[in-house]
């Protein structure tokens, strides 16, 4: 996956995740950072998990997705203390 890719699909799934966390978002750049984080994030934790899903871009999009949550839930919880 290429530089463009890959930060297209960091700010789609950095966006989701700030509309599934509410409150949680960070902008267009914060997005796409989150997304990006996510999607390392997701790229450990669901195999651990045994999770597969779709493939491709929209397998990506996903699992990034699920990653960036994961991601805005810790920072979330980091913030209130």
């Amino acid at each position: 996956m290429g530089i463009i890719a890959a930060l297209i699909i960091g700010a789609i799934a950095g966006w989701l995740a700030g509309k599934i966390v509410h409150g949680a978002g960070f902008g267009l750049i914060g997005n796409i950072v989150v997304g990006i984080i996510g999607a390392l994030v997701a790229s450990w934790v669901l195999p651990q998990l045994h999770i597969e899903l779709a493939t491709g871009t929209f397998g990506a999009i996903v699992d990034a997705t699920i990653g960036a949550v994961i991601v805005l839930v810790i920072l979330s919880l980091i913030r209130r203390v």
